[in-house]
């Protein structure tokens, strides 16, 4: 879109979304629909050009769902779909697509049948034979692990757990099984359970261990730090604030432990670590096998472990 004129912005808009129209959308089909997780202007062309094109929306919330239809002009039809008639309302939507319907699937924000209602839905609507077609768009999830750092393109793996359990005695085993990956850990929290959960994970997992704490994600009052375990109770407690809101905390992965190769000697150690200074891990593994003449896999298991330890480092 261009920014050069507010006209000229409206006519690359509107391009662009007969464009987005005119796709092919099939028809006995369950469209699964992402919608924002706080603003508005999240919805993607096309996830809006999906609502429009159904017959129906099944919606966790159709309080919320109409609300968000109001706010982009939308008027369609709206079924509940929640945790507690996800079967009911899977048959109810079987039938509709067995009579040619399109229908969207919405959560109350996010990507629906994630870690909220719909994945039964889902299920049941592909073994009936049908088409299920994903919409993809914001994520709590992915939201809060961009701006965390906590992951890179040579370490991308992350394990999402979801709500933390209410009860501290099931929360702290719970905690335990997950805190012991060697990975990030996305978790969610209510605002009222905020505290407690953080005092478990200080408890457990030690003032050193990195945290990013996200709250009220894409929203006029967002706010994300990066900091140690240690520093977290302080920083709800310097702004009354920021014990407000849904909560997505991402638990970075515990420092790495490299252990050299055999034989890998001091001298060879740090030539390898003056080329993860200035190269890729691929590169200085590859510089490095041809210098020390380790194996290539043992040199890789060791540069990587070296650089998430330097990248975790506070």
């Amino acid at each position: 879109m261009t920014k050069s004129g507010g006209g000229q912005g409206v006519s690359a808009w509107e391009c662009h979304a007969q464009r987005v129209a005119a796709q092919s959308w099939p028809t006995a089909c369950l469209y699964v629909v992402a919608t924002p997780i706080g603003n508005l202007a999240d919805l993607s062309l096309r996830a809006l050009e999906a609502l429009r094109q159904c017959d129906a929306i099944a919606a966790e919330d159709t309080r919320t769902t109409r609300s968000l239809l109001q706010a982009w002009g939308l008027d369609v039809p709206l079924l509940a779909a929640h945790r507690h008639n996800e079967q009911a309302a899977a048959v109810k939507i079987i039938e509709r697509l067995q009579a040619g319907a399109r229908i969207a699937l919405v959560s109350d924000a996010g990507a629906p049948a994630v870690s909220d209602p719909g994945a039964r839905i889902v299920r049941r609507v592909q073994q009936a034979g049908f088409r299920v077609v994903p919409v993809p768009g914001p994520s709590a999830v992915i939201t809060a692990l961009m701006a965390s750092g906590a992951t890179s393109d040579e370490a991308p793996g992350f394990a999402f757990a979801g709500f933390m359990p209410a009860r501290s005695g099931a929360r702290r085993a719970w905690l335990s099984s997950w805190l012991a990956l060697p990975m990030p850990v996305v978790l969610f929290e209510a605002p009222h359970r905020v505290r407690p959960a953080l005092a478990d994970l200080l408890d457990l997992a030690g003032g050193s261990r990195i945290v990013t704490i996200a709250r009220e994600l894409t929203k006029r009052h967002e706010d994300i730090a990066t900091l140690p375990l240690a520093q977290v109770m302080a920083w709800l407690q310097a702004d009354a604030h920021r014990g407000q809101g849904e909560f997505v905390i991402v638990v970075h992965a515990p420092p790495a432990q490299p252990a050299a190769p055999a034989g890998l000697a001091e001298a060879d150690q740090r030539l390898m670590q003056v080329l993860l200074d200035e190269l890729s891990v691929r590169d200085a593994v590859r510089i490095g096998t041809r210098l020390t003449g380790h194996a290539r896999d043992a040199l890789y298991t060791w540069a990587l472990a070296q650089r998430r330890g330097a990248d975790q480092d506070p």
